[in-house]
């Protein structure tokens, strides 16, 4: 039996080129989001910095992964201007890849990780923008696709950087212990995933020397990266040579023939948007629209905003809840956690490419929201097993999974392809990873490990009422447009007699 009729497969070869393309970019954020983890302690040494130091280069690439996410909303006007944007983002990833090794001060490998930042939050707007302007109320399929490249990334990152991490201390400058290799395992554990907490408390338990000399080979790893995500831009670039879409210039030549560029043209005027992350506020625009109009953007954001914090807070605490007590598991064992998660993730989205085409958006968000409160309020009852730790983790994974993709095509369906909600749920999600991640690890030092899973059961909690409301209004501004189109049919009628 065919995974999706003739019709969605139609559509795919229509505009497979430019379907691939943006996957392919999103293999390029996947890279980046996952090799900062494993070799920060060897950026540390390459840096010669203290561990307090080094964790900053964690908020730099996330707080400017949030701005360019809402920069990204700036370039989609045109194609020409996106296919631009999406070439010298994955490009820049490229290069920043290359540099890391030559960054030598901590202040210079937080520049280049707050570009790559930069680069991937346009390139999260804009391929999620892109697919669903080319597939509309088919691109909840597409979009999970997209996404499943981004586990993808993770996945090969992390494999890539393994066999050049050190596995003592890197910085050779005094004694040794016995158990130094363990403690790095543990040290190198507990910081993989922390996006915006540096760590205050951790240099008090692991003296990590800042003098000496270096010994780590992590180079090789980042020149490798560098070299496998370097076609990413070179398919960006052949797409724009094949359509002579060359950095928004008026006066490139066409390939498309007049009448495909008209319609190419009337299709960007209907669902491009204004422009930017406040665009869809453009008073001569929205001044008729009804107050349900902005609470779909609002909810639609504020569910991504929940959802993608407990993406960021389980990955980044998962390991320190598991080694702290009542589990205690062994360090290398409770390692295993984050992987074990993105995996599922991973598969969850594979999955879900199926599941899209059989099910609407809005039942398989429910589902997954349900499914997540279900699954943390049995961690929280069952917090002393360590099995079901990880048979919890990888179901958690395996509901959220589809809940980002589902949300874009749902809200921007419910605003009927403005563009401009793409750019508010990007935002919006990359802001809550940040701001829940923070959150977290304030109160796992203030109040202990329990409170990372009731967090994240509260937090689920609260998207699923938020996505509630979000049904409730769109029913509520279905029904305003219906009574508006009416009123307008029986102004006219008489007037056309």
């Amino acid at each position: 039996m065919m995974l999706v009729d003739d019709r969605v497969w139609a559509l795919f070869k229509g505009h497979w080129e430019h379907t691939l393309t943006y996957w392919s970019v999103f293999f390029s954020f996947g890279l980046c989001i996952a090799f900062l983890g494993p070799t920060i302690l060897d950026l540390r040494c390459q840096t010669q910095s203290t561990l307090q130091e080094i964790t900053w280069v964690f908020f730099a690439q996330q707080l400017f992964l949030m701005l360019g996410s809402a920069l990204g909303g700036l370039f989609k006007k045109t194609l020409r201007c996106s296919l631009s944007a999406l070439f010298v983002s994955s490009l820049v990833i490229s290069v920043v890849f290359a540099i890391i090794p030559l960054c030598h001060h901590v202040l210079m490998l937080a520049v280049a990780m707050a570009i790559s930042g930069t680069a991937m939050g346009v390139i999260d707007t804009i391929a999620n923008l892109q697919l669903v302007k080319l597939y509309q109320k088919d691109s909840a399929i597409f979009l999970q696709v997209l996404h499943f490249f981004i586990g993808l990334g993770a996945l090969v990152s992390p494999l890539v950087a393994d066999p050049f991490l050190s596995e003592g201390s890197c910085v050779l400058g005094g004694n040794m212990t016995a158990n130094s290799s363990t403690d790095l395992h543990h040290l190198r554990s507990s910081l993989a995933g922390k996006g915006t907490t540096p760590l205050h408390n951790v240099s008090h338990h692991y003296h990590l020397h800042t003098e000496g000399i270096i010994t780590t080979n992590v180079s090789y790893a980042f020149w490798i990266m560098a070299l496998i995500n370097l076609p990413v831009p070179v398919a960006v670039y052949v797409l724009m040579y094949r359509e002579r879409l060359f950095p928004c210039s008026n006066h490139s030549p066409r390939l498309l023939d007049k009448e495909k560029n008209s319609q190419k043209n009337q299709q960007d005027h209907n669902i491009q948007g204004h422009g930017g992350l406040f665009g869809c506020c453009n008073y001569a625009d929205v001044k008729d629209r009804p107050a349900s109009y902005f609470l779909l953007y609002i909810l639609g954001g504020a569910v991504l905003f929940i959802t993608d914090g407990i993406i960021g807070s389980y990955t980044g605490f998962i390991y320190t809840y598991a080694v702290s007590p009542p589990l205690s598991l062994p360090h290398k064992t409770a390692g295993c956690l984050t992987s074990v998660f993105w995996a599922s993730v991973t598969v969850g989205r594979l999955a879900s490419i199926y599941l899209s085409y059989r099910y609407t958006q809005q039942r398989l968000i429910s589902v997954s929201l349900v499914g997540m409160m279900a699954v943390q309020c049995l961690l929280l009852i069952l917090y002393s097993s360590p099995v079901f730790l990880f048979m919890g983790t990888c179901v958690l994974g395996l509901f959220i999974s589809s809940v980002f993709p589902c949300m874009v095509a749902l809200t921007e369906d419910m605003v009927n392809y403005k563009g401009c909600a793409t750019t508010v749920l990007v935002t919006s999600a990359g802001t809550g990873e940040m701001v829940l991640q923070l959150l977290t690890g304030q109160l796992i030092h203030s109040k202990g490990s329990y409170s990372f899973m009731l967090v994240g059961m509260i937090s689920s909690c609260i998207g699923f009422t938020v996505f509630l409301g979000l049904l409730y209004i769109q029913h509520l501004h279905r029904s305003s447009l219906a009574a508006t189109s009416k009123e307008i049919a029986m102004t006219e009628k008489p007037s056309s007699e």
